[in-house]
């Protein structure tokens, strides 16, 4: 398995613990010694492993919380630090996120997940 491949794992599992509703499986797959920072849709950002999981918690705890599929997935090396964009689909919405990872004890490990809705599909032209 390459790092690319590795990085595109952890990030379907970041979904297949979010989709599942598994808090165990979100925890494990959080960084422990690098700060983590979380910016849900329409929250403020959170920074801090404690903020960043309670806020997990209570999202994974409600029964009422969306599944989300992740798809169009690409995923960036940096080294230590790897970049994964993609689409999620919820019922209704569909969203871009940013996850970020680091290489923490040979796995990689989420320190930021981002996520806001798709509001055009037009690619902005470069100036």
């Amino acid at each position: 398995m390459t790092e690319t491949d590795a990085v595109l794992a952890a990030n379907l599992e970041f979904y297949r613990a979010f989709t599942s509703r598994d808090f165990a499986a979100m925890d494990r797959l959080w960084a422990r010694k690098a700060i983590v920072l979380c910016t849900h849709p329409g929250w403020i950002p959170l920074s801090g492993r404690s903020a960043v999981m309670a806020s997990w918690h209570g999202i994974l705890s409600n029964p009422d919380a969306p599944l989300v599929m992740c798809h169009d997935d690409a995923a960036y090396l940096y080294g230590e630090i790897a970049v994964v964009q993609c689409e999620e689909e919820l019922t209704g919405a569909n969203l871009a996120a940013t996850n970020v990872f680091t290489k923490e004890e040979g796995e990689w490990r989420l320190i930021h997940h981002h996520s806001s809705p798709i509001l055009m599909r037009e690619t902005p032209r470069a100036n």
